[in-house]
């Protein structure tokens, strides 16, 4: 097994390369990192500084008026909550480890999955039991191989007791539907599963009238939901995450367990960054506004960089939510080849140092290592900087503005090389 503590997440250490090589003055097309790359509204700096008085610890679980206002968020998405169900952490991260630390057993992923959840898996030696995403969507285990692997996994002495859900998803940029979940769902019923419901690309559906439903719509009592702000509000660097446990007994002793981790860890969620999420959960008029733009710019530019990949030749997943896409080159396979490129892991090596184009390849999410799939994060062509990035928030046509539309031409021109389709693109720099 990989040591999990050897080496930085590898999105983490894939961002800081393109800084370095950046500073060195080369020219990087950055697709590698899942940063929400929009600047921070004046309001919520306002909130920052409303809340710099609130410097005491605090409640470990988090305040009562910011455990509220989570409470009404959840209620709202027809997930029901109390303010005694919610805990507040710095950032989603942490509460997946401390909620990892707090179940027994081995956990369910979906193959592939965010970088995140395997390691931390590993690092409190918990087993994991791998089923491969349905071809509708990403985030989830084909319930149709399900079973199955459950089975298989208790034959062999491993005892399952829990199973995440990424919905929407990261890496795919999708969305399981109604159907699946439900199917889901009710697997968890019978094989006594909780589910882990990782919500935190919620609020970025690309259609407003999307049909999505959470597992703790379904079966309340056996859901932990997890989100935070780093994507919706794009505030990845504030740490600002939190989760609602099911109103039983159970989910009341979970609960304690995970305050319990929270308690020698990181105490409890900063006081000003209580007061932007007390306010952001609260979703006044000028957040929804905000994020219904953010919304609009993500889809836009996910459009634009998976018609970029269609072009080429991929095989991709239509993007439905966040701002990824997952596309998979085996159709390029043979003319991959004669570029000496075999698998994911020689695509990003290629792709980055001949190309100047940086993506995470598929084996970092557990994915087939022999396969050509990786993770493109189309929110980090926005801008390099607040002005720009402004200008692609706020413009009716984002990908006309010059600073966009010459990434994405980059992107076409180096994918339409690697098929073959046109003349080498060459590096850059």
């Amino acid at each position: 097994m990989t040591d999990p503590i050897a080496a930085p997440s590898p999105n983490l250490a894939l961002n800081e390369v393109v800084a370095r090589l950046q500073q060195t003055g080369r020219q990087v097309v950055h697709l590698g990192f899942g940063e929400s790359q929009l600047p921070v509204p004046r309001f919520l700096a306002d909130r920052l500084l409303a809340g710099a008085h609130r410097n005491g610890y605090g409640q470990i679980s988090g305040e009562d008026d910011c455990r509220q206002a989570a409470a009404g968020y959840f209620n709202r998405r027809r997930i029901q909550a109390e303010p005694d169900q919610v805990v507040l952490a710095p950032g989603s991260k942490p509460i997946l480890l401390a909620l990892m630390a707090a179940l027994p057993g081995a956990v369910v992923l979906p193959q592939p999955c965010w970088v995140t959840y395997g390691p931390q898996a590993a690092l409190l030696g918990r087993r994991v039991i791998d089923v491969p995403v349905p071809a509708a969507a990403g985030g989830v285990p084909d319930p149709d191989q399900l079973l199955a692997a459950l089975r298989s996994a208790r034959a062999s002495g491993v005892r399952p007791t829990s199973m995440i859900l990424t919905l929407p998803d990261n890496p795919t940029g999708t969305y399981a539907g109604r159907d699946l979940v439900c199917r889901l769902a009710e697997i968890a019923e019978m094989e006594d599963l909780l589910i882990i419901s990782d919500e935190i690309y919620r609020d970025i559906l690309h259609d407003r009238d999307a049909d999505i439903v959470s597992p703790a719509e379904l079966v309340p009592d056996r859901t932990v939901v997890t989100s935070g702000l780093s994507k919706s509000m794009s505030l990845g660097g504030w740490r600002i995450g939190f989760a609602r446990f099911p109103a039983t007994a159970a989910g009341a002793a979970l609960r304690a367990r995970v305050v319990a981790v929270a308690s020698e860890i990181w105490s409890s969620l900063a006081g000003p960054m209580q007061e932007v999420a007390r306010y952001v959960l609260s979703e006044p008029a000028e957040v929804r506004s905000h994020l219904a733009a953010s919304t609009r710019l993500h889809a836009t530019v996910a459009a634009g960089v998976y018609e970029a990949m269609a072009v080429a030749g991929g095989n991709c997943r239509r993007p439905t939510a966040g701002f990824y896409v997952y596309p998979d080159l085996e159709p390029l396979r043979p003319a991959l080849a004669e570029q000496g490129i075999s698998d994911s892991a020689s695509l990003q090596q290629q792709l980055l140092e001949r190309h100047g184009i940086a993506v995470l390849g598929g084996h970092h999410f557990g994915d087939d290592p022999a396969a050509l799939r990786f993770r493109a994060a189309t929110s980090m062509i926005y801008g390099t900087d607040a002005e720009t990035r402004w200008q692609a928030l706020n413009s009716p046509e984002p990908l006309s503005l010059p600073h966009v539309a010459g990434q994405l031409d980059r992107i076409r021109q180096v994918f339409g090389e690697l098929a073959g389709l046109i003349g080498t693109a060459g590096p850059r720099g």
